[in-house]
């Protein structure tokens, strides 16, 4: 009776809203203290700003002026890049300090607008500047400008662009430790074709990966020694040389850690994985720094190489930490029109012991509905994790806790606990080993039932996308496998799971962005009432079927959802970025869940289409996807609103 009263209660909430909007909000603080916070912009309002005292600044002699630029050649991208650099342009509404302050800015305006030329190609430009009808050079002789009381002082920037040049004879050449020429290089690997537009930021581009690369063949102190760049006014070519010197090749020396507290040297120097007399590689440091970030334990990590080799030839590594707090505290809820409200908060202890361990308090409760607490959903966990417990690599994991879940289609007591060893050993492989035990009372359409879960378990996972929370490129694929046995029941199972989303980018651009999910699972079992409702597969909701109601799509009995032995889910988005703060998506999902092993296509699969809109804010997209079912069953709204952080996968 109880549950029918709490699905009359959905039904009659469903007709007064179809769509379920769920926002959530998420608090961390410092225990006892916080640091203060980096303020961000959102829809033009700033967040998380502290008071800042006013400060004024009065500049002596105020020397007010009126600048105007003009462009020849009628290049309208050229005369904008030319505006926006030009500082005589940008900040006429804060006068400089009279005549001196005026001739400085002019003065520095014109070399960063002959440097915006030469980006440019042309080489050939000028920039000449008329202060009060008098050139430049006549002002900085003076020492003074023309001022008249009460009027701004006119200056105008004339800018005469020239021919564009190409390049012309290129030569890259590696040097040898006496100075003289070892090896010539090919410019065209380095983007310097003969023949292609002379832009002046190709030249730096190409030093930087010049230099780069002799870095990677073992050359900690590569660097430029020389550059020739010859401009040919009557061809409009630019002959250029670049010499490098590599330096001595060397091997990494003695390993030294700055700034830690309570964190043991031996375990940062063990975790960044820097071995002295292996040969250097600035990869190996890319990679020590990033693993010691994703400790999670520390505010800021450096990697830094000494600028000279030692006595013997090493070369020296600081490694400087800056610790986080160690305790913080958290929290966060959600508002549903149908689920009502939802709260949820931790308190986490990093770096227990001082290396990297990490104890956390878990707890959240839901459902409260209008006041009724007899179907709240609750479960609080305990979290212990430790890094580093066989290589760099390897992380430990152990978690117990206990919950009650309350959706539609059962109810569950549980408590349960695992133990997980992580392995990532590049930065897009990830596998995990592990096993779990469940105790349950759950009960469903099927009657009540007592379930004693045990498993072991294997997952992995690829992952190259280029954006967690907004991938343009690339894949992301799982695969999951848990053989288990039930001592209630008695009967032997195995869980598997599989899924692959794919983004591709039209033209290499991200304005247009195709991305693809597709995901199933099979629970190998010969009776669905062997599994405990809670583990059953459901499909239905934002992450699955948009447009359906939460694990409402599956196998009914007596026109309740039961859950299935298996699932298949696909979907497909085309993501079109409209302007750098907005972008429009369009949806299709479809999917089902099925009573048998395997999925059986022939059934019919439940289709949800939608469109979306996305703000892209400095923490990630923020999404807002409007779903509509095109076969709705009992239970599933008219359509569906979804909010949310990222990506919808």
């Amino acid at each position: 009776m109880k549950r029918l009263q709490r699905r009359a209660r959905k039904s009659r909430a469903d007709k007064t809203s179809s769509a379920i909007l769920a926002i959530a909000v998420i608090f961390c603080g410092g225990w006892i203290s916080a640091p203060s916070a980096q303020a961000f912009e959102l829809f033009g309002f700033r967040f998380f700003e502290g008071d800042k005292p006013e400060v004024v600044n009065e500049v002596p002699d105020p020397l007010p002026y009126a600048a105007t630029l003009t462009v020849s050649g009628g290049d309208k991208d050229l005369e904008k890049a030319l505006m926006e650099t030009s500082q005589l342009i940008q900040q006429q509404d804060t006068p400089p300090s009279g005549s001196p302050g005026l001739i400085s800015r002019a003065l520095g305006d014109q070399q960063q607008l002959i440097a915006l030329l030469y980006v440019k190609g042309l080489y050939g430009g000028t920039v000449n500047i008329d202060i009060a009808g008098k050139p430049l050079q006549a002002a900085v002789e003076a020492g003074e400008v023309n001022r008249r009381a009460g009027t701004p002082v006119p200056v105008v920037i004339h800018v005469m662009t020239g021919p564009q040049f190409h390049f012309g004879t290129v030569s890259i050449r590696q040097l040898a430790s006496d100075g003289t020429p070892a090896a010539t290089l090919d410019p065209t690997n380095y983007g310097l074709v003969p023949g292609a537009p002379a832009l002046s930021d190709k030249i730096l581009q190409a030093e930087s990966r010049i230099v780069a690369d002799l870095k990677d063949q073992g050359y900690p102190l590569a660097k430029i020694a020389d550059r020739s760049v010859i401009a040919d006014h009557a061809s409009n070519r630019l002959d250029v040389t670049i010499s490098a010197n590599p330096g001595s090749a060397a091997t990494f020396g003695h390993i030294t850690v700055q700034g830690q507290k309570k964190t043991k040297t031996d375990f940062i120097i063990r975790q960044a994985e820097i071995e002295p007399g292996s040969r250097y590689d600035p990869a190996i440091l890319r990679r020590a720094a990033k693993r010691l970030r994703d400790l999670g334990i520390f505010a800021s990590v450096r990697v830094i190489e000494a600028d000279r080799l030692d006595s013997a030839g090493n070369l020296p590594i600081t490694i400087e930490v800056a610790e986080r707090k160690r305790h913080v505290i958290g929290g966060g809820g959600t508002i549903s029109s149908v689920d009502g409200i939802g709260l949820e908060a931790y308190w986490r202890h990093r770096n227990l012991f001082g290396a990297g361990e990490t104890l956390s308090l878990e707890g959240s409760v839901g459902r409260i509905v209008n006041g009724d607490y007899g179907d709240m959903e609750y479960s609080t966990q305990v979290v212990f994790t430790k890094p580093g417990v066989f290589g760099p690599t390897t992380s430990f994991s152990a978690t117990v806790g206990a919950k009650r879940e309350n959706p539609e289609a059962y109810e569950s007591r549980a408590v349960f606990g695992s133990m997980k060893l992580t392995n990532r050993p590049t930065d897009k492989l990830t596998y995990a080993v592990g096993t779990e035990f469940e105790y349950s009372r759950e009960t469903d359409v099927l009657g009540p039932n007592h379930y004693a879960l045990f498993g072991v378990f294997g997952d992995i996972a690829y992952d190259s996308r280029d954006n967690i929370l907004n991938p343009t490129r690339g894949l992301r694929a799982t695969f999951h496998a848990e053989p288990a046995y039930d001592a209630e029941t008695g009967g032997f199972m195995a869980f598997t799971k599989a899924s692959l989303s794919t983004y591709w980018s039209f033209n290499g651009s991200d304005r247009f962005v195709l991305a693809n999910r597709i995901a199933g699972g099979s629970i190998l079992t010969p009776s669905l009432s062997d599994v405990a409702p809670s583990r059953r597969y459901y499909v239905g909701g934002g992450g699955s079927v948009r447009g359906y109601a939460y694990r409402n799509v599956g196998p009914r009995v007596s026109g309740e959802v039961i859950g299935g032995r298996s699932f298949f889910e696909t979907s497909t988005e085309i993501r079109t970025r409209i302007t750098e703060s907005f972008g429009a998506v369009g949806f299709v999902d479809a999917g089902a869940a099925y009573s048998s092993q395997f999925p059986d296509f022939s059934e019919e699969l439940k289709v949800g289409v939608g469109v979306g809109l996305r703000y892209f804010s400095p923490i990630g997209p923020l999404r807002l996807d409007v779903a509509v079912p095109l076969a709705p069953d009992k239970d599933d709204p008219d359509f569906a609103i979804y909010v949310g952080l990222s990506q919808a996968f």
